[in-house]
């Protein structure tokens, strides 16, 4: 039987700590924080995605992860609708550097236009929005 996948529906990502990282997804992205389930997980919402914060030190019997789970080990990029030189100015007005950028880049949809900078584990964000869309 041959099946297709329809899209992304979550991700976890892997942090040193759940508090933090969820503010800072908050700040600078603008996600929407929903804690949920039995043992209070955490999740960043934004459009039909999710992202769950998995604390690096949670049991692997309360919660099957992958072999390695250490922060600071994903690139993640989010796509927005505005342009790299308001993306810059906004991080520049929270305070955090920007590794690289703008450069232009290929996405799932074609050419973007990105800009790089770290969460507090480290991960490399990537905030890039198509060009001619």
């Amino acid at each position: 039987m041959r099946f297709t996948i329809d899209r992304l529906d979550h991700l976890v990502l892997n942090v040193g700590d759940v508090e933090l990282a969820a503010a800072w997804y908050q700040r600078v992205l603008g996600v929407e924080r929903e804690d949920f389930g039995a043992n209070n997980r955490t999740a960043l919402k934004f459009g039909a995605q999710k992202i769950n914060l998995r604390p690096k030190d949670t049991d692997q019997a309360s919660w099957l992860a992958a072999l390695d789970c250490a922060p600071g080990t994903a690139d993640l990029c989010f796509i927005t609708a505005i342009g790299p030189e308001e993306v810059i100015d906004h991080l520049h007005n929270l305070g955090i550097a920007i590794t690289r950028g703008p450069v232009n880049t290929i996405g799932a949809l074609g050419a973007m236009r990105s800009v790089y900078c770290r969460d507090p584990d480290g991960n490399l964000i990537e905030i890039a929005s198509y060009l001619g869309r």
